[in-house]
Order: C-alpha cells, then sequence, then structure tokens
C-alpha cells in the first residue's frame, strides 16, 4: 500500500488537502478530523464555540493564517 492507495479511499479523494483548519470552543486538538489531509494544515484555535461563530471569527481566522510563514513539514534552521 503507498500514499496514493490511501488517498483513493479518502472521503472525497478529488477534493484538494485543507491549508487551514479552524477549531472553535478553545480545543487544541484534531479529534481525528481529516487526519491524512491535515497533515500541513494551519490550525487556527478560537475560543468561541461553533454555534456562536461568527463572520469576525473567520476574519481574524484569515488574518492569523495570512501571517504565517508555511514550511509544509521542513524544519528551518
Amino acid at each position: 500500500m503507498d500514499e496514493a492507495q490511501v488517498h483513493a479511499h479518502l472521503y472525497h479523494p478529488e477534493l484538494p488537502d485543507p491549508d487551514l483548519l479552524i477549531r472553535t470552543a478553545g480545543e487544541q486538538r484534531i479529534s481525528n478530523f481529516l487526519l491524512w489531509q491535515v497533515s500541513y494544515a494551519e490550525i487556527h484555535v478560537c475560543e468561541a464555540c461553533w454555534p456562536d461563530f461568527r463572520k469576525q471569527h473567520l476574519h481574524a481566522a484569515f488574518r492569523d493564517f495570512g501571517q504565517r510563514k508555511r514550511k509544509f513539514g521542513r524544519v528551518e534552521s
């Protein structure tokens, strides 16, 4: 089994992997959500619970994401 075979059997393999994962309620874990797909995603933690998540929270996540330097697993010295 190789990476391509695993990817082919994921839920909606035709979709690209997410660049940003937004966690609500202050949770700092991914809870087995899209484990394979979020390996290089940036994680933004929002204190608001999902029912209270609003446009301003989404904009804050986008601002945070825009300020990050993405390394995709590389280690920089």
